[in-house]
C-alpha cells in the first residue's frame, strides 16, 4: 500500500495543532478541578467538538452523583439541521447496546439521512462512569492523532468525574457529620473519623494534582521542540530541556529574557511590545524573531503563545512554541533576490515570460512583458488585449499556434509582429511549452524576446555585407581588365575581318554570294560571342539585389573559368577541372556564388605568383557532400599560409597580399552562411592550399544535366598577343 506523505509545511502545520490541543487537553483536569460533572461533561463535549471538528459529541453518564445529567449532547452549529439531539441520544443508545465487555466500537453507520463515522470510548473500564461517542462525516475519522487526543479526553474526564464523585461524597459526609454534630455529640468520634477520611482524601487530591503536573512536564519535555510555560503575568514558570540546551543558559537567566540578549537587538523592543499587549489583552501572540544560539549565532524563530484557561475562562497560564523557521526565512530572501534579479535580467534582456492557463484561459505577463507590449500592468491581460498588439498579417500564424496548443501540442517557437499605437513595429521572438499541474490541468509557459534591434541590426549588417561585396566585385574588375580586353577583343577583331572580306566578296564580278552569307554568319557569330563575354561581366560586376534561384554549379564554375582564363594563362597558370557529372542543383544567388568561386581562383593563382621551381598547378572541383550537401574546392600549388593565422584568414581587412584589401575572404564567407554554408581553408599535405565552401543542395534534389568531365588547359605567356 502506497503511503501519500503530506507536504512538510502541512504537516508541521497539523503537529503544531495536535500540540496545541494536546496542551489545552493537559490543562483540562487543572480546570475540572472541584467542578460538578454537569460542568466537566460540558467543558469536555464543547472541547472535543472544536478541537477534532467533529459533527457531534454525546456523552451517557451512569452511578449520577449530584443531579447531573444523564446523557449530553453536542452538535456543531454547521450540523444542527441534520441530527437533532433527541433522535441522536436515542440512536446512539441503541447503537451502543448493553454489553459493557464492548468498551470501544467503531464503524461507519448511516444517522438520520448522512453517513458518519462513529467511535466510542468508555469512562472506565467497563463503562462504569459512562461513555463518550464522536461523530463525524470523514470517512478517514478517526486518525490517529484524533484516537490519541480522544484517550487522553476520555481518561481525563474519567479521572475528574471520579473526583467530582469522591468531592461530592466528601460535601455529602461533611454535612451529615454537621447533622451528627448537631444532633448528636456522642457519635463525635465517628466524626472525627471521617474528617480524617476528608483530609486523606484531600491529600489524595492534592497528590493527584501534582502527578498531573509533573505528567504535564513530561509531556512538554518529551515535545520536539523549544516549549516554555508562563504565568498569567507572563514570568517565565518552565522551559524543556530543547530550549534549554539551544541557548545555552539556566532557567533563571531565561526568566530574563525582556532585558538580555536572547532576542536579537533589532527585535528586542519589537518583541518586549508585542507580547506586552498580548498580556494586557490576553489574545495569543505569533511573531518572528531570532533567537541566540549557544554558540551566540541568531536564528530566526517563529514565536506562538496560547493561554490556558480555567472553567471561570481565567487565564491561568501561557503555553508558549518557538520553531526554527531560519532556512525558511532564507529561503524566502533568496527567491525574493531571485525575483528581483530575473526582473532585471528580463528588462536587460528585453526577454518577458508568460503562463496561460488554456482550462479558463488565464494569462499572467511578467513585467517587462507588460513593457514588451505597452499595456497597463493593473490590468488583468486578455486575448483582446493581445490581438490589438499582434500584426494584423500574423493573426492566422498566433491562432494557429494557439489551436495547436489547445490540442496539447507543445513546444512552439515561432517570431511575431507587433504594431504598436503610435504605428511602430516590433519584432518578437517566441517560445513556449505545456505543461500540466497536479489536477492534469494544461498550461503553457514561455519567453517572448524584443528582437526589434536586433532585426534591424541585422537588416543593416546585411546592406553593409552587401556592400561590402559589390566593392569587392569591382575592386576584381582591375585585375581583370587584361582579360577583358582579350576576351572582348577577339571577337571585335573577327568582326572587322570578317565584315571586310564580306565588302570585297560582294564587290566581286559577280558577287559571291555563298561567300558573303557565311562570312556574315561568322560576323554575327563574333557578336554573340562579344555580347556573351560583357553580359557575363555585367551580370558580376552589377549591384542587384539577391535572387534565390535553382543553380547549376558546374555551369557557374565554366562561365567564371571562361571569364578568368586568359587572366590565368597570362599568370601561366595550368588550370584543371573535375566537375562531378550527378551533381545536384543548388538554390541561391547565382551572382553571388561565381563571386566567391572568382575570389577563390584569383587568390590561388595570386598564392603562386612567386612559384618558379615547379608548375603552377591549379584544381578546381565539385562533388557530392555528406548530408545531402554540395561541395567545391580549389588547389594550388602555391606557398600556403601560416597555420597559426588559419583562423585570421577570413576576417575583414586581414591580407597575406602587399596590395590587397582583406575583403575578399571575408565577403566570400558571408555570402556562403547567407546561403546556410560554411567556407574554410586547409593546408595540402604537400604544396599549397585548398580553400573549400560546402551548401546544401536544392530541395528536390536534381542535377545538372551536363556530365562529369576534365579539362586540362595550359599556356604559357605569348608576349606577341600581348
Amino acid at each position: 500500500m502506497t503511503v501519500q506523505l503530506e507536504h512538510p509545511a502541512d504537516e508541521i502545520k497539523r503537529l503544531q495543532c495536535c500540540i496545541n490541543d494536546l496542551v489545552s487537553l493537559l490543562a483540562l483536569p487543572a480546570m475540572w478541578s472541584g467542578s460538578k460533572p454537569g460542568d466537566i461533561v460540558h467543558t469536555l463535549v464543547d472541547s472535543l467538538l472544536r478541537m477534532l471538528d467533529l459533527d457531534f459529541v454525546y456523552v451517557s453518564l451512569t452511578n449520577l452523583v449530584d443531579a447531573a445529567p444523564s446523557e449530553a449532547v453536542r452538535v456543531a452549529q454547521s450540523h444542527e439541521q441534520m441530527f437533532r439531539p433527541r433522535e441522536l441520544c436515542a440512536f446512539l443508545n441503541r447503537w451502543l447496546g448493553d454489553d459493557p465487555q464492548k468498551p470501544y466500537l467503531r464503524e461507519r453507520s448511516h444517522v438520520g439521512d448522512e453517513d458518519v463515522s462513529l467511535v466510542s470510548w468508555p469512562l472506565g473500564v467497563q463503562r462504569e462512569i459512562g461513555v463518550i461517542v464522536a461523530g463525524s462525516g470523514r470517512a478517514d475519522f478517526p486518525r490517529d492523532t484524533e484516537a490519541l487526543l480522544l484517550g487522553i479526553a476520555a481518561n481525563h474526564a474519567l479521572t475528574g468525574l471520579q473526583q467530582a464523585r469522591l468531592l461530592a461524597e466528601q460535601k455529602r459526609v461533611a454535612d451529615e457529620l454537621d447533622q451528627r454534630v448537631a444532633q448528636r455529640t456522642a457519635e463525635l468520634a465517628a466524626a472525627n473519623e471521617v474528617l480524617r477520611n476528608e483530609v486523606a482524601e484531600r491529600r489524595r487530591a492534592e497528590e493527584a494534582l501534582a502527578a498531573s503536573e509533573h505528567n504535564l512536564r513530561l509531556m512538554v519535555d518529551s515535545i520536539p521542540g523549544l516549549v516554555s510555560l508562563l504565568s498569567p503575568a507572563g514570568d517565565v514558570e518552565c522551559v524543556n530541556p530543547q530550549l534549554v540546551e539551544y541557548c545555552g543558559r539556566t532557567l533563571e537567566e531565561l526568566r530574563h529574557w525582556g532585558t538580555s540578549d536572547t532576542f536579537h537587538a533589532e527585535d528586542r523592543r519589537r518583541v518586549v511590545q508585542l507580547f506586552a499587549r498580548s498580556m494586557a489583552s490576553g489574545n495569543p501572540y505569533d511573531f518572528e524573531a531570532r533567537l541566540r544560539r549557544f554558540d551566540g549565532v541568531y536564528r530566526w524563530f517563529q514565536v506562538r503563545g496560547l493561554p490556558v484557561r480555567d472553567a471561570n475562562g481565567r487565564i491561568f497560564r501561557w503555553c508558549s512554541l518557538l520553531t526554527d523557521i531560519d532556512e525558511r526565512k532564507r529561503a524566502e530572501d533568496a527567491l525574493k533576490r531571485s525575483e528581483a534579479l530575473l526582473a532585471e535580467a528580463q528588462r536587460l534582456s528585453r526577454i518577458g515570460s508568460f503562463s496561460w492557463r488554456v482550462e479558463t484561459d488565464e494569462i499572467r505577463f511578467s513585467e517587462q512583458l507588460y513593457r514588451i507590449f505597452e499595456l497597463d500592468p493593473d490590468v488583468p491581460v486578455t486575448f483582446e488585449q493581445i490581438g490589438s498588439r499582434v500584426h494584423p498579417e500574423d493573426i492566422p500564424l498566433l491562432t494557429e499556434k494557439m489551436d495547436l496548443a489547445r490540442r496539447d501540442i507543445n513546444d512552439h517557437e515561432y517570431g511575431i509582429r507587433l504594431r504598436m499605437p503610435n504605428g511602430s513595429i516590433k519584432y518578437l521572438r517566441t517560445k513556449s511549452y505545456g505543461i500540466r499541474d497536479r489536477d492534469g490541468r494544461l498550461e503553457h509557459i514561455g519567453a517572448i524576446q524584443d528582437v526589434t534591434e536586433h532585426r534591424l541590426s541585422e537588416e543593416a549588417l546585411a546592406r553593409a555585407r552587401s556592400e561590402l561585396a559589390h566593392v569587392a566585385s569591382v575592386a576584381s574588375l582591375a585585375t581583370l581588365t587584361a582579360s577583358i580586353a582579350h576576351e572582348v577583343n577577339q571577337p571585335l577583331s573577327g568582326i572587322v575581318t570578317n565584315a571586310s572580306t564580306c565588302l570585297r566578296m560582294l564587290a566581286m564580278e559577280p558577287p559571291n554570294v555563298d561567300g558573303a552569307r557565311e562570312t556574315a554568319r561568322r560576323t554575327i557569330r563574333d557578336g554573340n560571342r562579344a555580347s556573351d563575354v560583357i553580359t557575363r561581366l555585367r551580370a558580376l560586376f552589377s549591384k542587384k539585389d539577391t535572387i534565390a534561384e535553382r543553380v547549376d554549379l558546374n555551369d557557374a564554375t565554366r562561365e567564371v573559368i571562361a571569364l578568368s582564363l586568359c587572366e590565368l594563362q597570362r599568370s601561366r597558370v595550368i588550370l584543371r577541372s573535375e566537375l562531378a557529372g550527378d551533381l545536384p542543383l543548388v538554390t541561391g544567388d547565382r551572382v553571388q556564388l561565381q563571386q566567391v568561386i572568382l575570389n577563390l581562383l584569383r587568390n590561388a593563382s595570386d598564392a603562386m605568383n612567386t612559384v618558379h621551381d615547379r608548375p603552377r598547378e591549379l584544381l578546381i572541383r565539385t562533388e557530392r557532400d555528406e548530408g545531402d550537401r554540395v561541395l567545391l574546392s580549389v588547389k594550388d600549388a602555391g606557398i600556403g599560409f601560416d597555420p597559426q593565422t588559419a583562423d585570421r584568414l577570413f576576417e575583414t581587412f586581414y591580407t597575406t597580399k602587399n596590395d590587397g584589401m582583406g575583403v575578399g575572404l571575408c565577403v566570400s564567407r558571408s555570402i556562403i552562411e547567407s546561403h546556410q554554408g560554411r567556407l574554410w581553408a586547409t593546408l595540402n599535405d604537400g604544396l599549397g592550399a585548398t580553400f573549400s565552401f560546402s551548401i546544401p543542395q536544392g530541395p528536390d534534389g536534381a542535377t545538372g544535366a551536363d556530365t562529369n568531365r576534365d579539362m586540362r588547359t595550359s599556356a604559357v605567356a605569348d608576349t606577341d598577343a600581348a
